[in-house]
């Protein structure tokens, strides 16, 4: 029984040594000194206030992207025991000691690292030399730029790195595919292709261009797997639902589950909560949720309500009156009704109080039991303090000529009836019987007579002047087809109202609302108003001094001073390696005249490689030279302000394109010993130019040793690059 014990038990393990050695190497190079500087740099002063928000479980909407690449360095801040408290409000501050400065840098630095790894084995897995990959790993390991964006609390390098693991991922499941279909290994790395694109989405939304050329490669792979009269309709099934379930509804579900625990973890209300729905400020603890958690949830007539507007931009505002008219005649000479004012006013106030009133019966309190408001109902609606009947008629408005004026209705005795009417038309129902709910409801507010809208056209433009207090113009918009949110309004505060006498009323509406039944919404309706919000929310662009176009990227005209020490010469800026970017661009261009003129070559039946080597130079165009296309042409598109670290991303594709073009020229143009003797010799003296330009450029990379005035001139390669020089 005990027989196997009389022999040693052995375990054999094959060691990749350059691998090793590359990934160690990338360690030290992207962790050493990781605490220096101990101050805030660049946009650590951006990313650090979402750390702290994390750490204090306070709600936040960053239109820049999907959250895991923050909850990842709220991580780091997690696991060095950062408790939230630091003020993130200036590049440069010395950091304090409760702040566990190598805990936050350390993901993105080793993320980084592991990148030069990543960058050998998809050499490898592209079928290129041994020699090949290492020289792909050593560019990405002395490339300036990606050390710099490593090194900091910062998300680019993280990105990055599931970048590459969803590119190697895919290469070894799809060098598994003719062998080993629907083995272990073979799903392991299908799976972990689409977990990768997902991870990479849910860091930046720049993730997705990766993501979709590794669909696109998936569907072309998959269409010529069709053409095979060998694998069975069955097989061909199988292996079509593999590819959905783990390429697409995985990295589906795995986004959903980003912003799942996002959601979890701030739970409590913050400064951003004014840009959501009154539902989804209710939903958070405190803020809104203290004034509106156990509200009545159906409207019923009688009830004391106030109307926030659905749009909530550039501010959120409220249905508002005060006892103030519109003058007779307006600056530019046109007249008004003089009737009492009608605003959107964006702060909280007793005269943003409104009763629902039934047209039918002159009470302005809640009967028992309750007689709920439904979808299509007719109400009128009674201003609280000054008891004036919301109204509209056939009067341009004061700032909208071309819309009616809202307001409250006074009796002048003149041939301007009252028509005060309107039909509540819930935007959200899921039937034309629902009722009108407190906060959860969607209405339009459609005026009787005229047919017209109740709007908030003063969100998208100017205000009203000095007589109406600077508040926001409130306007009946003449009937149009579509919902736009100005003209969308939900109840937010609510409460059934008992008092019929005037005075007790305005005492009643002074008062605190009553909690009676919680509003929660699900995950889903929460998961689809963020992502919308964080899809359509944009902060004003303006132009920034290191702001750059996708075109100074190419030819790297431009950088970025990340940081500077407050005394000595000491600074960090975002540069790549000249040597190294300039290689990538003449590679790029290398491979695309080569490929047009073997391409025109195979047009006339001339063949100047042979198949397998056509074959993998294509496959490693297109994951390389694709990989920089689709992550650097989108930019030219794109309407916000850019940076330089937009572009790393594409150009670590652009420089695993190198060696690929060194392996070809090698391999088939160098067809004499002598040639590619010659060949070999240059490619040492142009690694060593690499290298003298990492040596070189490492001091500002790092932000140590500090340089003299003399040496940092001597750092400006370019007249357009800016390089701090103190005055002396």
């Amino acid at each position: 029984m005990l027989g196997f014990l009389k022999e040693p038990v052995v375990v054999t393990a094959k060691i990749n040594v350059s691998l090793v050695a590359l990934t160690v190497m990338g360690l030290i190079s992207r962790l050493w000194g990781l605490c220096y500087p101990r101050a805030v740099v660049f946009d650590e002063v951006y990313y650090g206030q979402f750390v702290s928000l994390y750490m204090k479980r306070i709600f936040f909407v960053d239109d820049s992207g999907p959250p895991f690449g923050h909850m990842l360095l709220a991580l780091g801040g997690y696991l060095g025991g950062f408790d939230g408290n630091f003020l993130w409000n200036r590049i440069g501050a010395e950091y304090s000691m409760n702040v566990p400065v190598w805990s936050l840098r350390l993901l993105p630095a080793l993320a980084g690292a592991l990148c030069v790894p990543l960058a050998y084995q998809i050499l490898v897995e592209l079928h290129f030399s041994h020699c090949a990959a290492l020289g792909a790993a050593l560019l990405i390991l002395l490339e300036n730029s990606l050390i710099t964006q490593s090194r900091l609390m910062l998300l680019e390098s993280i990105l990055i790195f599931f970048i590459l693991l969803a590119v190697l991922s895919y290469l070894k499941f799809y060098n598994l595919q003719k062998h080993s279909a629907f083995s272990g290994s073979w799903w392991f790395w299908l799976l972990l292709t689409g977990v990768a694109c997902s991870c990479a989405v849910g860091v930046k939304y720049m993730g997705l261009f990766t993501y979709i050329l590794l669909l696109a490669t998936a569907g072309l792979h998959f269409w010529h797997m069709i053409g095979d009269q060998n694998l069975s309709n069955v097989s061909l099934l199988c292996h079509f639902l593999a590819r959905g379930l783990a390429l697409i509804i995985i990295p589906m579900g795995l986004y959903l589950s980003f912003f799942y625990v996002h959601l979890a973890l701030l739970y409590r209300s913050g400064p951003h909560d004014q840009i959501m729905t009154s539902a989804f400020q209710a939903s958070l603890e405190g803020g809104l949720a203290r004034i509106t958690q156990g509200q009545p949830l159906e409207v019923a007539y009688g009830s004391q309500i106030t109307l926030r507007n659905v749009l909530g931009k550039p501010m959120q505002c409220w249905l508002h009156s005060h006892t103030n008219t519109y003058p007779i005649r307006y600056e530019n000479g046109r007249g008004s009704s003089h009737q009492q004012q009608v605003t959107c006013y964006p702060f909280k106030d007793v005269n943003n109080w409104w009763i629902v009133k039934d047209p039918g019966m002159q009470q302005l309190v809640v009967s028992n039991p309750p007689r709920p408001v439904r979808h299509g109902h007719i109400v009128q609606l009674v201003h609280g303090i000054t008891t004036r009947y919301l109204n509209t008629h056939d009067v341009a408005a004061p700032l909208s000529p071309h819309s009616q004026e809202v307001s409250c209705y006074i009796d002048y005795n003149i041939s301007m009836p009252a028509q005060n009417l309107w039909r509540v038309e819930i935007v959200n129902r899921e039937s034309d019987t629902d009722v009108w709910k407190t906060i959860l409801s969607e209405v339009r507010f459609v005026h009787v007579n005229t047919s017209a809208v109740l709007k908030a056209s003063g969100l998208s433009g100017a205000s009203l002047p000095e007589w109406g207090y600077r508040q926001l113009e409130v306007v009946g918009e003449k009937l149009s087809k579509g919902y736009h949110q100005s003209m969308v309004w939900n109840v937010e505060e609510h409460r059934y109202g008992k008092s019929q006498e005037q005075k007790e009323r305005e005492v009643e509406l002074h008062s605190p609302t009553q909690m009676d039944i919680s509003k929660n919404l699900s995950f889903m309706a929460k998961f689809t108003e963020l992502q919308w919000k964080i899809l359509t929310l944009k902060n004003e662009d303006t132009e920034h001094k290191y702001s750059s176009s996708a075109l100074d990227w190419i030819t790297m005209d431009t950088n970025i001073a990340y940081w500077l020490h407050p005394t000595s010469g000491a600074q960090i800026h975002l540069l790549g390696n000249v040597a190294t970017w300039a290689s990538a661009n003449a590679a790029a261009l290398v491979y695309l005249c080569l490929s047009l003129w073997y391409l025109l070559r195979r047009r006339r039946k001339i063949y100047d490689i042979p198949e397998d080597a056509w074959q993998l130079w294509m496959s490693a165009g297109g994951i390389c030279g694709g990989g920089w296309a689709v992550n650097y042409m989108p930019f030219f598109l794109m309407e916000k302000t850019l940076f330089l670290y937009h572009y790393l991303p594409a150009v670590t594709f652009q420089i695993l394109l190198i060696p690929v073009v060194l392996q070809h020229l090698s391999d088939h143009l160098c067809r004499s010993v002598l040639l590619k003797s010659m060949f070999s010799a240059l490619t040492v003296a142009w690694f060593s130019s690499v290298y003298f330009v990492y040596c070189t450029f490492s001091p500002v990379t790092y932000g140590q040793p500090a340089l003299s005035l003399t040496e940092l001139k001597a750092l400006r390669w370019k007249d357009t690059w800016n390089i701090l020089i103190r005055k002396q």
